[in-house]
């Protein structure tokens, strides 16, 4: 009888040993702490210096050259379009917002709250596909989107409390512009569809609905999660309870050379990506398909340091 014991006692030590190391954290303390900018700290770079110019020399900051230089890039023309996208954008998401308060029923309650969920996790991988897209790939000269959009990504990650600087226009423009689309068509299905067909298609438009608003939401809780002091109570309450993104959480992203935890919404999906290596597979088929190197221009960036 006593033979099996020890068998046991080995098998759930190893049950114990490879859940710890698949569990592990992704990035460690020593990794955060000599990789990342303190965000209490973001002028001095009291991370471990490793050689003169990390002593002479901003690694981080709003004082890194390639973060000026990238700040400097931000136009007239930028902010009229971003103005125009949140005045759109607001105005839609209160026009859907009574259309989808006058159908409102308690018996479809627990079925909004469903579709509320789904949209919080499709906002999240969507965010992180986006992010990952932006943070990985193109460059700053591209026409179009490089100055206007992939700009923000680049100087983000040298200098990572610029996104705390910037007023509400310039932090959430683009992903309110993002749900115009998604809004315009919800307002002219309520305004064009008969009654029966509106209320059977209730539930995907409150999903919908709440994908806009999670969508349209997401650069402002990645600005809280970058914002270590004067957070109203409720925002650090909901990111306490991982219900919005942590800002200890986030933090992982930063750590060079940024290649993980890019969902920025709720952040759930962080973890099993990565442990699924899914940005990483990604990368991989796209650099044997195109030759190209993930984060290329991103690091290009943040080695303009003087």
């Amino acid at each position: 009888m006593e033979g099996p014991v020890p068998h046991l006692e080995q098998a759930a030590s190893a049950a114990c040993t490879m859940a710890t190391n698949f569990l592990a954290p992704v990035k460690t303390e020593r990794q955060i702490y000599e990789n990342s900018m303190l965000e209490d700290d973001p002028n001095a770079n009291s991370v471990v210096p490793t050689s003169f110019e990390d002593r002479t020399v901003p690694r981080w900051g709003p004082n890194h050259k390639g973060a000026q230089e990238l700040a400097n890039l931000y136009s007239t023309g930028k902010r009229t379009q971003e103005c125009i996208c949140v005045g759109i954008c607001i105005t839609l998401m209160m026009v859907n917002f009574l259309f989808i308060m006058v159908r409102l029923r308690l018996e479809n309650l627990s079925a909004i709250a469903i579709a509320a969920i789904c949209g919080i996790v499709t906002a999240d991988f969507g965010s992180g596909l986006v992010h990952w897209a932006a943070d990985t790939w193109g460059s700053i000269e591209l026409p179009i989107l490089g100055k206007n959009f992939l700009r923000p990504f680049r100087e983000h990650h040298i200098d990572p409390t610029s996104i705390t600087r910037h007023d509400f226009i310039e932090t959430n423009g683009d992903n309110f512009m993002v749900t115009i689309p998604f809004l315009c068509k919800l307002t002219w299905d309520f305004l064009s569809l008969p009654e029966t067909e509106v209320q059977q298609r209730f539930l995907w438009t409150c999903y919908w609905f709440l994908l806009a608003i999670f969508v349209a939401m997401t650069n402002q809780i990645h600005k809280w999660s970058h914002t270590y002091f004067g957070l109203p109570g409720w925002v650090v309450w909901l990111q306490d309870h991982r219900i919005i993104l942590p800002r200890r959480h986030h933090r992982v992203h930063h750590v060079a050379p940024h290649e993980t935890y890019f969902c920025i919404t709720t952040g759930w999906l962080n973890w099993p990506l990565e442990k699924l290596c899914f940005w990483a597979i990604l990368e991989a088929v796209i650099e044997k398909l195109t030759g190209f190197k993930p984060r290329a221009d991103d690091m290009k960036w943040a080695q303009k340091r003087s």
